[in-house]
């Protein structure tokens, strides 16, 4: 290559995210002629079926590539591909564009109390009974917590290992569940989540070291959305995220969120945890139509008065300029379930409680609180369509200092949802 002259990958930047612009010179440096690139290729609407299968040969030509498999909510596939391959396909017609399938990663005592989820519990009966929400994450121990009295682990669907019973080898998502719908079996109710009578399917995305891949991350939301019906899965909770290098109108995990929330499920997806900085909301937290949710400091007190944005917690605005997040729920100390002998029980030994706890921070704990509540709101007025629920939750907030998004209030959600119901019930026929 002449000096001066343009990479071909820089030449057709506009087809390939910047990420993988950036891996592709980074191999081109290390001269390895062997090297694949693990690729979400975005294939154009509308397609003739030769022309998809076209691609689908072309993609498994040579010894080095392999293809996985397909991400129909993106409408594209997934698989490892050598540098020369994905020069092709740029030039391909059936082709829109191709995404670097990068590395995504894992991000209840006083704070149950302090948004007021306790009170609607006791006052009102509303505990997330018979919402399931879906945690795509690690995976779930069969706590007890989660399976007494009542087994509500409904369903484990592990698309790391491929193991058909529920388990959690690192110990994030189980904290996550517990953080939305444990019931405190094991604690005489001391560590209670939103809703301790929803359901719960867990989809492990995320290997023993809270790691995986953004093609995944699609196909755990993808298998919620084929299976909404079969299990009543209203809510989906991801505590999981990647940097955000591009818009969400490109952003595979962003369009597959999307895809979700059209199809009727609430997506809480955490903020990250890059802050005080600003513009540091990952992805899928980035887009505009899901409920991106920011960690508060509760400073171990059920009074609402010293609660703040908690330091960590990631900061708007978006790379598309938009504000985030939506809300803010608990995320510091939070006391929640442990599975035991996963990667987080090892790696944090002074964060024990007892033998059955742990204590963990991070924008990965409010975002399944959040999605606590929104089933506590579905129970109280299962009418609900995800707008009306990001609607609810942000009018009736707590103003936060500083900041656009507010802090979660149960008690004034969980009223007005009652208050749609006044329009939203069905009406029988008098004909």
């Amino acid at each position: 290559m002449g000096k001066g002259q343009k990479a071909w990958f820089e030449q057709v930047a506009n087809s390939l995210d910047p990420v993988l612009v950036h891996e592709l010179r980074r191999l081109r440096e290390q001269d390895d002629d062997k090297a694949t690139v693990p690729v979400i290729i975005r294939l154009k609407k509308d397609l003739e079926d030769e022309k998809k299968e076209h691609v689908f040969q072309l993609c498994q030509e040579g010894e080095c590539n392999a293809v996985h498999g397909e991400l129909e909510l993106v409408h594209g596939l997934y698989g490892h591909l050598h540098p020369e391959t994905i020069r092709q396909l740029v030039e391909h017609e059936a082709v829109d564009r191709i995404f670097h399938d990068r590395e995504v990663r894992a991000f209840l005592d006083v704070a149950t109390r302090s948004i007021g989820s306790r009170d609607v519990q006791a006052k009102l009966e509303y505990t997330g009974k018979g919402v399931t929400i879906a945690i795509v994450d690690t995976g779930i121990y069969p706590h007890a917590d989660l399976t007494r009295p009542k087994n509500r682990i409904l369903k484990f669907v592990d698309l790391v290992n491929g193991k058909t019973e529920p388990y959690d080898d690192q110990g994030h998502g189980t904290h996550c569940a517990g953080d939305a719908a444990g019931n405190g079996y094991q604690s005489e109710g001391l560590y209670t989540a939103p809703a301790p009578e929803a359901n719960l399917v867990g989809v492990k995305v995320l290997d023993g070291n809270g790691s995986g891949q953004l093609s995944t991350v699609i196909r755990g939301i993808e298998w919620c959305v084929k299976n909404k019906q079969k299990y009543n899965i209203r809510v989906l909770s991801l505590s999981l995220g990647a940097p955000a290098f591009e818009s969400y109108r490109d952003d595979p995990v962003a369009q597959a969120v999307e895809k979700a929330w059209h199809s009727g499920i609430v997506v809480c997806a955490a903020a990250g945890n890059d802050g005080p900085y600003p513009m540091t909301i990952s992805t899928p937290g980035l887009d505009p139509m899901i409920i991106t949710v920011g960690a508060a400091d509760d400073h171990n007190t059920v009074t609402r008065g010293d609660d703040e944005k908690a330091s960590f917690s990631s900061r708007g605005p978006t790379i598309d300029m938009l504000v985030k997040p939506d809300v803010y729920a608990p995320g510091t100390d939070i006391v929640s379930l442990s599975a035991p002998g996963s990667q987080l029980e090892k790696q944090l030994p002074e964060n024990r409680v007892g033998e059955h706890y742990i204590r963990l921070s991070g924008t990965s704990m409010a975002t399944p609180i959040c999605a606590g509540v929104v089933a506590q709101l579905l129970e109280a007025n299962p009418y609900l369509s995800p707008n009306d629920v990001k609607s609810i939750l942000m009018s009736t907030s707590q103003e936060m200092s500083g900041d656009q998004a507010g802090y979660l209030d149960v008690r004034k959600a969980v009223a007005l949802a009652k208050k749609y119901l006044e329009f939203q019930k069905p009406t029988v026929s008098q004909t």
